[in-house]
Formats: C-alpha cells, sequence, structure tokens
C-alpha cells in the first residue's frame, strides 16, 4: 500500500548520486521495498554539474533495483538528450538503466530515436537495443534491428537490415530521394558526416540503381546532401537494362561524375527504350565541329 506523501527525504548513493522521494511512512523494519508516487534521481560530475537526472510517476524499490514507471530522462553534456519511456528499472548498484515500451530518445540538434527497449550505461555513456528503431535526423531517416549509440546520437551503429532514406536536397518540398539498404552494420558519424554501409549493399535513385559489398557515404553538412560515395566490392551500376561493373566506383555529386576503377566493364543494348545508339554522321560531323570551337 502506497501511503499519502507526508515528508521529502534524500538518500545519497556511490557515485554522485541522489535520490529525492517521498516517504512511505512505514516503520523501519518494512521499508526492505518501499512504493513511492513521484521520483526524483540525479547524478552530478565532480565539480558539482549536474550530469544527468530521472524522474517517474511510481518507483518501487526492491533492494538494489529501482522500477520506475512513466519515466522522463535527460543527459546533460555537450548535447543534452532527453529520454521518455512507459517503465523501466535502475540498478542502484551498477548505475545502468533498462528502459521498456515507447522508448523515445531526442536531442537538441532534433536527432530523434524510437525503440521498444533501450539499456543506457551511463559510465560507459552508451545506450544499445536489439529491437527494431527508427532514427531520423534531418533529411536523413534510418531503420533496422539493434542500435548502439552515445547519447547524443552523434554516432551510432544499426546492426542489422538496415535502409536509410535521404533527400538528395532537403531544402526542397518535392526533392528526389536516395534509397540504401544494407544487411549491416551501419556505421553514421554525424559530427564528420560519414556513414559506411557494409554487406549487400544496394542504393536507387530513380532508375539508377547501384550495388557493392560496402559503401561509404560522405555528406555536406551545411548542404545536408550527399557530397560523396565510395563503393568497393563487386560493384555495378545499372539504367535500364544498361550495366557497368567494377571493384571500386567513386562518386562526386557536385560534379555529378562517376570514376570506374578495378578491371571496369560496360554492357550496352543497342535495341529497345534503353538503348545507347550510335552517332549518325549529321551528330558525329557537328560533336567534333563543336568540339573545334
Amino acid at each position: 500500500m502506497i501511503r499519502n506523501i507526508t515528508l521529502a527525504f534524500l538518500i545519497l548513493l556511490s557515485g554522485g548520486v541522489l535520490i529525492r522521494a517521498e516517504d512511505s511512512s512505514q516503520p523501519a523494519a518494512q521499508q526492505s521495498n518501499q512504493q513511492f508516487q513521484g521520483f526524483d534521481l540525479a547524478g552530478y560530475k565532480d565539480g558539482g554539474q549536474k550530469a544527468w537526472d530521472i524522474k517517474g510517476d511510481r518507483a518501487d524499490i526492491l533492494g538494489d533495483i529501482i522500477k520506475l514507471t512513466d519515466i522522463v530522462a535527460n543527459a546533460y553534456g555537450e548535447e543534452q538528450m532527453n529520454l521518455t519511456a512507459k517503465s523501466g528499472t535502475i540498478d542502484k548498484v551498477s548505475g545502468k538503466m533498462h528502459l521498456q515500451d515507447d522508448v523515445v530518445v531526442t536531442t537538441q540538434t532534433g536527432s530523434k530515436l524510437v525503440t521498444d527497449s533501450l539499456d543506457w550505461e551511463r559510465e560507459k555513456n552508451v545506450v544499445t537495443t536489439p529491437d527494431k528503431v527508427v532514427l531520423t535526423r534531418e533529411g536523413m531517416k534510418t531503420t533496422g534491428t539493434g542500435a548502439i549509440a552515445h547519447p547524443g546520437l552523434n554516432t551510432a551503429q544499426i546492426n542489422e537490415n538496415v535502409t536509410v532514406t535521404v533527400d538528395t536536397d532537403p531544402k526542397k518540398k518535392d526533392s528526389n530521394h536516395v534509397t540504401i539498404t544494407c544487411d549491416g552494420p551501419l556505421e553514421v558519424d554525424y559530427a564528420t558526416g560519414n556513414a559506411v554501409f557494409n554487406n549487400n549493399v544496394v542504393a536507387i535513385e530513380g532508375e539508377r540503381k547501384l550495388t557493392a559489398d560496402k559503401m561509404e557515404v560522405f555528406f555536406d553538412k551545411e548542404a545536408k546532401q550527399i557530397k560523396e560515395m565510395i563503393c568497393t566490392g563487386h560493384v555495378s551500376i545499372s539504367m535500364g537494362q544498361n550495366t557497368s561493373y567494377s571493384e571500386k566506383a567513386i562518386y562526386k555529386a557536385a560534379e555529378q561524375k562517376l570514376l570506374l576503377i578495378g578491371t571496369p566493364k560496360l554492357i550496352f543494348y543497342t535495341q529497345g527504350d534503353d538503348a545507347v545508339l550510335p552517332l549518325t554522321d549529321t551528330e558525329s560531323q557537328s560533336s567534333k565541329t563543336d568540339e573545334g570551337k
């Protein structure tokens, strides 16, 4: 039974952790398991600055485990992170926190991660989940299964079944999209604007399709667009029925240039809608005249 709130108290734990709750007014002999309505937990750095805080509507303290409901947590540092979940647990000894059901992580820069469960190891400054995740950032949406990320979500790894959708020009409402899939893992560093796709990589934009064993994508952080793509291992590039093959390909978006490296092979069709047709005598002469100008 949870008694009415009558007295606030403070419990000091190891590692600069401060708990603020409401006394259940139970006799000391009965307080090995305690229940509280309203609960605040905070951690502080050596200099006294707040490192993180956690609030819950209800807390059940069962020995070294604290069970919380309707959780709101914050991590403070170079970039603030907010976490919410329907329920979770905190281990008072290790400081580890497990969040469960409707877990949402948001950051100051607008990154957002949604998943079913999340483990937050505050000492290692890392969050992990084995579940399906949806990670969004301006101009980019990533889905997959299993993730490891640092609070702030500036660096993240999506483990399996990765799908990424990138706006080719986020400033335009009706911009084209590039969809990239891979078996995983995907490693993303938003701070440097770099993403590495691994294993069975497929990128599609309109009628163009590119496949490779590995793909590195470099983003222009100011324009929030793809700047360069480097593909390695069994590279193939298709446009309709026309296909080229190589061991490596480098695409530079600003120059709209594609460089094939490592025994490139080109296959073109001369019939049908995707045919690459030879120049007529008139077109050939016109081309030579233009080059001589």
